[in-house]
């Protein structure tokens, strides 16, 4: 009872300021006007209903991901999605006329829109797009779709035009009438370059969907070949995005329990509104809205809404989904399975590898704005973003971590050393923000202090020192120690600091500290002795 007390008073309390439901608000009317076009081009060219489905599904995950577009990837937005949407229409005829020249061309599709991460955010954010219509192959039901003409390619490509027109248009609004913040620049989000060789882990992640998916659409096909679909479906959103191990084992369990209460609930309703009733699509509308609000809160309650969803959109297309309930239940259960094996056989990525990857480029953007010139505000505030992008990206990376670690366990409780590298790195935030606002207020001043100037090379060496303890170098041979004393002021600087210095030195202090239980969560890896380097 306490844990469902503490679970519903989490729940209603995850958004106090509103920002993911302002944010829903907005991809909500991104798909409401995409659906209102759609079903113009339906009535006007002549379509069926599988056009308003591919739409809503575009729309819905776009205005998700056009929340971190600036003007450059919305321009790559309307040259991209357009050409996705198309090739996800003639896609979904090829899968049906050709089933295994289909589902090999979807799963290159697939894999190749992951591959091309290694190149960067823009490469990602694009990728991310030609994913989309894909999806909407596997939602719409089997045996709805028209096989003959080209045409509707094209209708498919201008709707995905309008929708990221219509996007871009009501997120301008949002940000300029601060509805929504600004997305962080791309020069805040690129990640530093990797400082090991070997494969990526875009290219690892590309592998293991493409292992996933080959292994899904056999399962499927030979399983249940009318509805195959469902095992794909499962196997693709456990294996998309998922960061690690960890992070698959989270989302497989939450797609799992998530769908089958959708399910449930779906099939509890089947019959109720009949087909091509508007109930239903207010109803579906509706429902729509509640998952993207509750996905920042948990993925469990997407899972269960979207698949709560796709069953009243079968009950609309006049497919009864209560006559289904096991089949349902039984794909999304081996799909969830297929995409957890495909992640952790093939070129598994370690929770605590990404963790660790992850902790060192948070320790490089502090390192950045300690080394920073601080003259130049601009820079440091800069730094200060790219730092606290990085300690979020953290947060990301050791999110299954906190759902492992709350679970109920016999023996002592353990905490990971990954979780309290994140804690360690969040308590950096406000001297971070501390020590920018000082920067910002009197740059001269603390550019030229020396107390200031010591204790900041101090701080500066030891995060470079925890820094190549996580990468299980040695500490540099150069520089000041970490744990060297303070310079002793013999200038003329008046006793009394004014308070920037005072400010920055009480930063410098606090960051030192956090950066002390960092130290003693990865303690530094001894040099090798000249003795042991010169014998034979």
């Amino acid at each position: 009872m306490l844990t469902f007390s503490r679970s519903l008073r989490r729940a209603l309390h995850f958004d106090p300021g509103g920002r993911h439901l302002r944010a829903t608000a907005v991809t909500m009317a991104t798909v409401l006007g995409t659906y209102g076009w759609a079903l113009l081009v339906e009535h006007r060219a002549g379509l069926h209903a599988d056009s308003l489905v591919q739409a809503v599904v575009v729309a819905s995950a776009l205005g998700r991901v056009q929340r971190a577009f600036d003007r450059t990837d919305r321009a790559v937005a309307c040259l991209v999605l357009p050409c996705a949407a198309a090739g996800g229409t003639e896609l979904g005829t090829l899968v049906r006329q050709h089933p295994d020249i289909g589902d090999a061309v979807f799963v290159l599709g697939m894999t190749a829109a992951i591959a091309v991460r290694r190149f960067g955010t823009r490469a990602t954010r694009a990728g991310t797009l030609v994913v989309l219509p894909l999806v909407a192959v596997l939602v719409v039901p089997a045996g709805v779709v028209p096989t003959d003409g080209h045409a509707r390619a094209g209708w498919a490509a201008l709707t995905a035009l309008f929708a990221v027109v219509w996007g871009t248009l009501l997120t301008w609004a949002a940000h300029r009438t601060g509805v929504l913040p600004r997305p962080p620049a791309v020069w805040v989000v690129r990640a530093p370059a990797p400082a090991r060789p070997g494969l990526s882990p875009s290219t690892r992640m590309a592998l293991q969907m493409a292992a996933a998916l080959t292994a899904a659409f056999v399962v499927g096909r030979t399983v249940w070949p009318d509805h195959w679909a469902w095992v794909v479906l499962s196997a693709h959103l456990v294996c998309s995005g998922a960061r690690s191990r960890g992070d698959v084992l989270v989302k497989g369990a939450w797609r799992t329990l998530g769908a089958a209460a959708g399910t449930l609930a779906g099939g509890a309703l089947s019959g109720t509104f009949g087909p091509r009733s508007d109930t239903a699509v207010v109803l579906i509308f509706a429902v729509l809205a509640v998952a993207t609000w509750l996905r920042e809160l948990s993925y469990a309650y997407w899972a269960a809404c979207v698949t709560a969803v796709l069953c009243l959109l079968y009950d609309w297309f006049g497919q009864d989904p209560g006559n289904l309930l096991r089949t349902r239940l039984a794909g999304i259960a081996v799909g969830a399975l297929i995409g957890l094996a495909a992640s952790w056989l093939v070129l598994p990525i370690r929770t605590a590898a990404v963790a660790r990857a992850r902790t060192a480029a948070a320790l490089a953007g502090l390192g950045e704005l300690l080394e920073a010139d601080w003259h130049d505000v601009r820079a440091v505030r800069r730094a200060r973003a790219r730092f606290a992008h990085r300690v979020d990206q953290l947060g990301l990376a050791v999110a299954p971590l906190r759902v492992l670690a709350a679970l109920p366990a016999p023996g002592p409780h353990r905490t990971s050393p990954a979780l309290e590298a994140w804690s360690a790195l969040q308590g950096c935030a406000g001297p971070a923000d501390a020590l920018t606002d000082a920067v910002a207020a009197a740059p001269a001043d603390l550019a030229d202090d020396p107390a200031v100037t010591g204790r900041r090379a101090r701080a500066a060496a030891h995060a470079l020192a925890v820094r190549r303890a996580i990468g299980r170098r040695p500490p540099p041979a150069d520089g000041p120690p970490a744990d060297a004393p303070e310079p002793t002021d013999t200038s003329d600087t008046p006793a009394v600091p004014g308070p920037a210095v005072r400010t920055a030195l009480e930063a410098l202090t606090a960051l030192d500290t956090r950066l002390d239980a960092l130290a003693r969560l990865y303690p530094p890896r001894q040099a090798p002795s000249t003795a042991t380097a010169t014998a034979p």
